[in-house]
C-alpha cells in the first residue's frame, strides 16, 4: 500500500509539472535535442583548420575533399538546426542530421568505439522522436473505414526513438561493487527498461531527465578545465551530446511513448 500510495504521489507530480509546462516543454525539448548539432556546428567554424587538417591526415584524401567535409559539417549542422528551431520543413531537416551522424560516425572512426557508437544511436533516436513529432498522420486511403488497431509509422518510429534513447544510459553503467555504483545501476536499468517498453513512461522519462542532467553537470563540467586543455573539448563533447538525448526524454515526457506501448495497451485493457 505505501508502494502504490508513494508512486501515485510520483505521477501526481509529474502530472503537475506537465500541466504547469505543456506550452513550453516541446520548445524546451526541440533546443535541447538539436544542441550538440549546434555546437558541433559552431566548433567546425572555429576548428576550421584543426578540422580540415585531421581529415586530411586520417583519410588521406586531399585539401579539397577534407575542406569539403568541414563545410557540410558546418552548413548541414547549423542548417539543420534553424530549419528545425524555425519548424520549417523539419523532416527533411531531421534527415539531414541523420546524414551528418553517419558520415562523422565513419569520418572520426567511432563505428569502432562501442561508447561513441552507442551515444551516437541515441542521439539518432532523439532525431527519430524529433522526426515523429513533426510528422502529420497520413490520411487513409479508405477514409472512415476502420484502422483494425494497426499502428501508424509515426508510432514505430516513437518507439524505435525510445529503444535508441535508452543507448546512452547503458554507456553510464558502471561495473563494480561498490554499494553506490550497484544502486545506480539498479535504479537506472529498471527506469531505461520502463522507458524502452512504454510502461509509466511519463513518469520514468521525466526520472531520467532529472538523473542524466545531474550527471552530466558534475561529470562534463568543461567549464572548469582551460580552453586550451584538450580535456575542455572532450568534455563539452559529451555535454551537449547527453543534452541533446536528454532533449530526447523531454519529447518522451511531453507526447507521451506513442501507439505502440504498454501505457497505451492499457486502456484497451
Amino acid at each position: 500500500m505505501g508502494h502504490s500510495d508513494l508512486m501515485s504521489t510520483a505521477e501526481d507530480v509529474a502530472d503537475q509539472f506537465l500541466r504547469v509546462t505543456k506550452q513550453y516543454l516541446p520548445h524546451l525539448a526541440r533546443l535541447c535535442l538539436i544542441s550538440t548539432f549546434l555546437e558541433d556546428g559552431i566548433r567546425m567554424w572555429f576548428q576550421w583548420f584543426e578540422q580540415r587538417d585531421y581529415i586530411e591526415a586520417t583519410w588521406n584524401c586531399g585539401y579539397f575533399l577534407a575542406t569539403c567535409f568541414v563545410l557540410l559539417n558546418l552548413l548541414g549542422q547549423l542548417g539543420g538546426c534553424v530549419l528545425i528551431l524555425s519548424r520549417n520543413f523539419v523532416q527533411y531537416a531531421c534527415f539531414g542530421l541523420f546524414g551528418i551522424i553517419a558520415l562523422q560516425t565513419i569520418a572520426y572512426s567511432i563505428l569502432w568505439d562501442l561508447k561513441f557508437l552507442m551515444r551516437n544511436l541515441a542521439l539518432g533516436g532523439g532525431l527519430l522522436l524529433l522526426l515523429a513529432e513533426s510528422r502529420s498522420e497520413g490520411k487513409s486511403m479508405f477514409a472512415g473505414v476502420p484502422s483494425m488497431g494497426e499502428s501508424s509509422p509515426k508510432q514505430y518510429m516513437q518507439l524505435g526513438g525510445r529503444v535508441l534513447l535508452v543507448l546512452m544510459f547503458m554507456t553510464l553503467l558502471h561495473f563494480d561493487t561498490s554499494f553506490f555504483s550497484i544502486l545506480q545501476n539498479m535504479v537506472g536499468t529498471a527506469l531505461i527498461i520502463l522507458v524502452a517498453v512504454g510502461f509509466k513512461t511519463k513518469l520514468a522519462a521525466l526520472t531520467l531527465v532529472v538523473w542524466l542532467f545531474a550527471i552530466n553537470v558534475y561529470f562534463n563540467a568543461f567549464w572548469t578545465v582551460p580552453a586550451y586543455k584538450p580535456m575542455h573539448d572532450f568534455l563539452k563533447y559529451d555535454f551537449f551530446q547527453t543534452m541533446s538525448v536528454i532533449g530526447g526524454l523531454l519529447l518522451v515526457v511531453a507526447l507521451g511513448p506513442g501507439g505502440v506501448s504498454m501505457d497505451e495497451k492499457k486502456k484497451e485493457w
